[in-house]
């Protein structure tokens, strides 16, 4: 684990109130979510409910110890489900030239796979990359007496 558990722990914190916020939007505001959910999942307005209880479940779940690796790599496989949401908000938004521009789409498409990372690495699910390697640590260090 890394040497400073203060900083996954608020990093826990923030991807908890993300998701919590995620989700209260998703039950809350669901039309923009389901006009951008892709044309081939039946039923958008209930997935974008299910998506919003999802990410409540996840964001309490990081917060219970007991709970907290579960909630990562369930976070984390919610954060590849929802991959092909955003990319169907890119195409439709740089096609129709009336969304968001590609500033904020090719980021956003790009740091899917932090926030995947975020989830595992925040619920302590993993350690990489901050955890030295079983065979970095069976290395001894060099002292100056050996040299």
């Amino acid at each position: 684990m890394t040497s400073r558990p203060h900083i996954r722990t608020a990093a826990r914190i923030v991807l908890a109130a993300v998701f919590l916020g995620a989700g209260v939007l998703h039950l809350m505001v669901p039309g923009p979510f389901v006009r951008i959910t892709p044309h081939w999942v039946s039923n958008p307005a209930l997935v974008v409910a299910l998506t919003g209880v999802a990410e409540l479940l996840g964001a309490a779940g990081l917060m219970i110890p007991r709970l907290r690796v579960v909630a990562g790599w369930a976070l984390a496989l919610y954060a590849v489900c929802v991959y092909p949401a955003n990319v169907q908000h890119a195409v439709d938004g740089l096609t129709s030239g009336t969304g968001l521009g590609w500033a904020y789409h090719g980021p956003r498409l790009l740091f899917q796979p932090v926030i995947i990372w975020w989830c595992l690495w925040a619920s302590t699910a993993v350690d990489w990359p901050f955890r030295r390697s079983q065979a970095a640590a069976r290395v001894p260090p060099i002292s100056m007496e050996r040299i």
